[in-house]
This record gives C-alpha cells, structure tokens and sequence, in this order.
C-alpha cells in the first residue's frame, strides 16, 4: 500500500483543486491510501472527498508564515509516514518542503499549474532554493514546464501530466429552461467565458468583442460565469460601450458544467494560463472555442480543427472567428465533434491518474535517488 498525502492551500471550487479532487477519488485504493490535508480552509471539494472516501485534514493557517500551521503538519507528517507527500500550489509546496524536504522520505512531488509570472522576487527565489528538496516537479502543460526550467529545475526533475476532463453525455438542463434563467430569449446566440474575472483573463477584451459582435450577428448573447477583482471594470466598460443589456455577469455558478453544452462559442483571452479547465470542459462538451494565441491555449486548441485562435488583445479576431462558427452550422458540428474527440483521446481523467501512478512508482522504485543540487 503507497501512503499518499496531497497538500494544497484550500478545497475551494477552482481547477487546482478540482484536478486534486479528480486524482484523489480515482486513484485505486487497493493501491493507495490517500489523504487530502489543506493547508487553510475546505472548500467545495471538501465533501466531494468526504462523501468519495478520502480522509481529509484542515490545518488552520491563519497568516502568510503561521508557524503553528507548520507545527501541525509536521505532526501529522510524522503520525502518518507518508511514501510522498505531494503538494499543490505555491504555500503548500513551500510549507511542505520546509517541514519534511530535509530528508529522503517522503518522496516530495510538486504540482505547478500556470505560468507564474505573478510571482515576487522572493517567491521564485524560495521556489529556486527548495528545488533541491524536490523529487518531481509536476507541471500541467509544457509552457508550464518550460517555465519552471526557465527557473531552475533540471529536464530529469518535471514531468508534463496535463489536466484531465470527463466528456459528458446528453445536457442535463434543458436549454430554453436554462437560458430563460439569465434572461436570454430562447432563440439567442449565446457566447460564453467560465473562470476568474482576474487581469491576466482579459475579459474586458470580450466586453469589447461582443459589442463588435452584435453589429454583425442579431440576437447574440455573452454569458460570464465567474467572479473576481476586475468585474466591476468589466460592468462599467459594458455600459461604457452601452452593451451591458447583451452581457450576463452571472457570478460564480456550481452547475457550470452542465450550462457549458448550450453555449454555441466559448471565449477565452487570457494573457497566461496553465491549461485551462473550463476551456477543457468546453471543448469535451463539444463546444467550439476561439481562444488567445498562447502556448497553454494552443496544447488544447487546434487551429481551425478544433478552434480558432487569435492574438492576445484581438476583440476584432474573437468577432470575425465567432462570427464564422455561428454563420455555418456544418463548420459548428465540424469543430464540436473534433474539439470532443480530442478530450476524449488525449485528456482523459484516467489518463491522467494513470500518469501521477507511474510518477509515483518511479520515484518508489529501489533504484531511485533523489538528484543533488543544481
């Protein structure tokens, strides 16, 4: 039995978390004994856990350095002797490293999942140093990994294990029902973005695009799920544009899966990402998708197979592209069905636990030694 614990700042509902929840659940447990520890809060996922099986520990910190936080993980490090512990996101991987990177058990798995250039001087200068305390750097997608080599880590220490997603069946909510709940008419066009409203998502350029949008496509609507810092930006520029009576902001939304079959385009015009799920979840819902040329976009997206993609800052691309798809139905079906094919073939959730195992059982091998410093 491999003893598994996978450290991550909170259980909120955002896609770190979701893919932790995915590998958690579907891991064999003949195989693995789990446990989920968060390092503040639970969150969403927390009875998604619960509910599955999976033994789950909240530690309380209260502050960016909060000792006592510390002192509880390296108890319950030492109670429970774990083969690898296995950290996601930035405090976890640095309060995980600090308290048990000192020796050669646990094996120390690290999961990045964007391209962090968020990151302060001394965070990428913390990250540099617990390198050596790092047996696999996991990271999501390749612009993530080159990222991270960018800073330090070595070919042999990452590994690409992109998110998985779960192609669905026939849409549960009908969709006259669905759209009558924004306020949408029934015969509307809808586009729609899912995710944080932060600045790297440039979601004042879909503000921009569906004004552009409206004046050669009737009844097109945009739907926003999500919430965060730049909505109000983004609701005074709709009025600012005098659109805000086409534009939903709907906030956040638990049933955003279920919405994602009756969009007819999905947007998204990040600046940087690390491999988006709601993008994933779109195109396994065999939604087409117009999405900013960058490199985490294009490992999901093919151009004109799957999608479009436009330069960074292109409202007047994300129109002409959507305008496309919307004005030929042959082209929607054309794209829909590639778009799910490819989730279904390259993305799957198995695939990816499949992936983490035999990171897992490298790093168990007897043969295994953690590399020196670089």
């Amino acid at each position: 039995m491999i003893k598994l614990v996978l450290l991550i700042p909170t259980l909120d509902g955002s896609g770190a978390e979701k893919q932790l929840t995915l590998l958690a659940t579907g891991l064999p447990r003949e195989t693995f004994d789990v446990h989920v520890v968060a390092l503040t809060r639970g969150g969403p996922y927390e009875a998604v856990l619960r509910d599955a099986g999976v033994r789950v520990t909240l530690l309380d910190k209260r502050s960016r350095f909060d000792p006592l936080a510390m002192l509880r993980l390296g108890r319950l490090l030492r109670r429970e002797r774990p083969d690898i512990l296995h950290t996601w996101l930035f405090a976890a991987s640095a309060y995980g490293r600090i308290v048990a990177g000192r020796e050669s058990d646990p094996k120390i798995v690290v999961s990045e999942r964007c391209v962090d250039s968020w990151k302060a001087f001394w965070q990428l200068r913390l990250d540099r140093y617990q390198i050596r305390r790092t047996d696999r750097l996991i990271a999501n997608s390749k612009s993530v990994a080159d990222f991270y080599r960018y800073h330090g880590y070595t070919q042999q220490r990452v590994s690409v294990i992109p998110n998985g997603v779960h192609v669905p069946g026939p849409p549960v909510k009908d969709r006259k029902r669905m759209l009558a709940e924004f306020g949408i008419p029934a015969s509307a066009k809808v586009v729609g973005y899912v995710g944080r409203m932060a600045r790297q998502k440039r979601v004042h350029d879909l503000v921009w695009a569906i004004q552009l949008l409206r004046q050669v496509t009737e009844d097109v609507y945009l739907l926003i799920i999500g919430d965060g810092p730049e909505r109000d930006r983004c609701v005074d520029r709709a009025r600012h544009y005098a659109c805000e009576h086409v534009i939903r902001f709907a906030g956040h939304r638990d049933d955003a899966a279920e919405i994602m079959p009756h969009l007819n385009v999905f947007w998204l015009a990040s600046d940087f990402e690390g491999m988006s799920n709601s993008l994933m979840e779109a195109m396994a819902a065999g939604v087409p998708a117009v999405v900013s040329d960058i490199p985490a976009n294009c490992e999901l997206v093919v151009d004109g197979e799957t999608g479009y993609v436009v330069r960074v800052g292109d409202s007047v691309g994300f129109c002409q592209f959507t305008d496309r798809i919307m004005s030929d139905s042959a082209l929607t079906r054309r794209l829909g069905d590639a778009s799910r094919a490819r989730m279904r073939n390259y993305f799957s959730v198995q695939a990816m636990i499949d992936a983490h195992m035999r990171v897992y059982r490298e790093l168990l091998h007897p043969s295994y030694r953690r590399q020196e410093n670089p």
